[in-house]
């Protein structure tokens, strides 16, 4: 797995970096929320994230990482007061895990993510068109389809919730860039014209005034 590690704690972060590379994981280290953010839109498999960073807070971390990537987080914290660990998982955090914690309860928990491990499929599929979650590549039938990072995440989002009615609000919110440029109505209407140009169909539906639903014609 491509495992992205956010510890400040040196003798914590070497500790789990030689456990997790001696089981044949990929690891990217941070110690910091800015050193964070230059990695967040790169692909991971599962995200552990210390709370307390020297920078910040883990759980405001969390909601900026959460807006350009959908690895699953483990919140890594000393913090074991349930207001903490409710906090965390209703932000929408995978899992939360107190300090100390022993290695072998940590790489059970980080196996539940391992989707080759487990035998989840990682296609999902709307009509004719298909998006591997694993890869992020997306097809019309057999023809590949090229998307941008965050084309790629709009569509995602809406053949994740196919058959629901996802607001633009809701669209807007988990696409903010991460370095600041908000993106507004307009730019969001035209990211979903050049999606629907480059699938070539016609299963991306404008709910007028609330915002997209994707289904079978």
């Amino acid at each position: 797995m491509n495992i992205l590690l956010v510890e400040d704690n040196q003798l914590i972060a070497k500790s789990l970096l030689y456990t997790l590379q001696s089981k044949g994981h990929t690891v990217t280290l941070c110690e910091t929320c800015a050193s964070t953010l230059l990695h967040a839109g790169e692909e991971f498999d599962v995200i552990l994230m210390d709370v307390t960073l020297p920078d910040g807070s883990g759980f405001e971390l969390y909601r900026d990482v959460s807006r350009v990537n959908t690895a699953p987080v483990i919140f890594l914290t000393a913090m074991d007061d349930e207001d903490h660990i409710v906090g965390g998982l209703e932000m929408g955090a995978a899992d939360y895990i107190t300090k100390p914690f022993s290695t072998r309860e940590l790489l059970a928990r980080i196996r539940r993510f391992d989707k080759k491990a487990t035998g989840q499929s990682t296609v999902v599929s709307v009509g004719s068109i298909f998006a591997d979650t694993e890869s992020h590549t997306v097809r019309s039938g057999d023809k590949a389809v090229e998307l941008t990072a965050l084309e790629y995440r709009i569509l995602l989002m809406l053949m994740q919730n196919a058959g629901k009615v996802v607001t633009r609000d809701r669209i807007m919110e988990k696409i903010w860039d991460i370095a600041g440029n908000y993106v507004n109505d307009n730019t969001l209407t035209v990211y979903i014209k050049r999606i629907r140009q480059k699938l070539d169909t016609d299963l991306i539906r404008t709910v007028k005034g609330i915002g997209y639903k994707m289904e079978e014609a």
